[in-house]
């Protein structure tokens, strides 16, 4: 048996254990941002809800909770001030929950999506669509053209891979205000 022999055995076993570390390495980093992108579709879905909730409630006054997609509620916004009409409340705490004030580290709100919008739009006979939309964790299928709420607001930097609105994220719902 040739001499040095085993240390090229060895040297060939730690390529390959290498290899697959930082395989498991990608992997978990893949992981971790699949988590991200499940829990802020979470968040969005519970702020959703609230809103749809709150504009069921209040369905006397449910035009006044409109606010098209060119001016909507959230990240990058001067939340309402006004309380008081119940719709108004209701918009303020809304905008407030887009930017995350349920949670705050460092004074910095960090309680919402990345870049949290909230619209609410007219569809007329008493139907109303509201959109939550937000800054992915990267690149994936752009949301169907009828769906305006934070339109091209998440594009990144030219040659970024954030273009076209395929970072944009967003859930919807439709409510439906009966005339009693």
């Amino acid at each position: 048996m040739p001499r040095g022999f085993s240390l090229i055995e060895v040297l060939v076993t730690l390529v390959i254990l290498a290899v697959g570390l930082l395989g498991v390495v990608g992997l978990q980093a893949r992981l971790q941002q699949s988590e991200m992108e499940a829990y802020q579709r979470s968040q969005a879905l519970i702020l959703l809800d609230d809103m749809a909730n709150r504009l069921a409630a209040n369905r006397n006054a449910a035009a006044s909770y409109l606010t098209g997609t060119s001016s909507p509620l959230g990240a990058g916004m001067t939340c309402p001030t006004a309380t008081t009409n119940q719709f108004e409340l209701d918009r303020k705490e809304w905008c407030e929950a887009l930017q995350g004030a349920a949670e705050i580290s460092s004074n910095s709100r960090v309680g919402a999506m990345l870049g949290g919008r909230g619209c609410v739009q007219s569809l007329g006979g008493g139907q109303y669509l509201l959109t939550v939309a937000w800054q992915g964790m990267g690149p994936l299928e752009a949301p169907p053209a009828g769906v305006a709420c934070g339109q091209n607001s998440y594009d990144g930097v030219s040659g970024s891979a954030c273009h076209d609105d395929l970072c944009r994220r967003v859930v919807t719902t439709i409510v439906r205000v009966a005339t009693l």
